[in-house]
């Protein structure tokens, strides 16, 4: 029987604990008892672990050994914001893809009411997160930013420059692969795009800019050109925003599986 896996809220070289609602539910739900094993995440590390001591609010374990994972995808998503409901299970499903971070974007074609809202929703997508970090046994726990407008990502007039406002990983060092999903006739398959900068993906990973309802703009897309980044399209079809960020990450990992 497979293991539950949990994410630790503060761990050390030996220790880890679970506070607040993850070890409400494993004491008040699970009814865990002291000795009880448990797969735990601490410090982007997956551990073997055993219940040292349990009470209303906490939980603290005992890390035994590590244990072999599977790395993360090293991919930020900019995703455009769109209806909350399906936001949410774009959210879910990027991470259980193994997506490494994840920016809500303020697009020009985003309803200003979702707009508005967005910064209040980040928690929420925090958590949804979290539930499906664990859910698919990920060794981390993605990051979700805070709202930012696209222009202020693509402020730059250097084609070479990483975009900004962006996880540290994303900026640091080689330039990411950044890819525009968009649909003109013009457009590569976002697979032939991943195989044509192959070496650059492996050691800086990538960049994958979603639109939101409704596409990108033309002075969005031009903002894009400007910036350097490659268009791609998934086929010829249109997709729903949900709908497209799943194929994109199920492509970006296929290509990233090939021998």
């Amino acid at each position: 029987m497979t293991r539950r896996r949990w994410i630790a809220d503060t761990w050390d070289d030996a220790t880890a604990a679970l506070h607040g609602d993850q070890a409400q539910h494993l004491s008040r739900v699970l009814r865990a008892q002291p000795g009880m094993e448990f797969d735990v995440v601490a410090g982007g590390r997956a551990w073997l672990a055993r219940i040292a001591s349990i009470d209303r609010d906490s939980v603290h374990f005992t890390l035994l050994h590590e244990l072999e994972t599977a790395p993360a995808l090293p991919l930020t998503l900019l995703l455009s914001i769109f209806k909350f409901d399906r936001m949410e299970w774009a959210i879910e499903k990027a991470v259980e893809l193994g997506c490494s971070h994840i920016v809500p974007l303020l697009a020009e074609r985003t309803e200003k009411h979702l707009a508005l809202a967005a910064a209040k929703r980040v928690e929420r997508w925090r958590r949804l997160a979290l539930e499906a970090a664990k859910q698919s046994r990920r060794s981390d726990l993605p990051e979700i930013g805070e709202p930012v407008r696209l222009a202020t990502i693509l402020a730059t007039d250097k084609p070479a420059t990483p975009p900004q406002h962006l996880p540290a990983e994303a900026g640091a060092g080689a330039r990411p692969l950044c890819i525009l999903l968009s649909e003109t006739e013009e457009d590569q398959p976002l697979l032939r795009v991943l195989q044509s900068n192959e070496p650059d993906t492996a050691a800086s990973g990538i960049m994958l800019a979603v639109g939101p309802e409704g596409g990108w703009t033309a002075a969005e897309i031009a903002l894009f050109m400007r910036a350097g980044w490659h268009s791609a399209t998934l086929g010829p079809r249109i997709l729903r925003v949900e709908t497209a960020v799943i194929a994109a990450l199920a492509i970006v990992n296929a290509a990233r599986a090939r021998p």
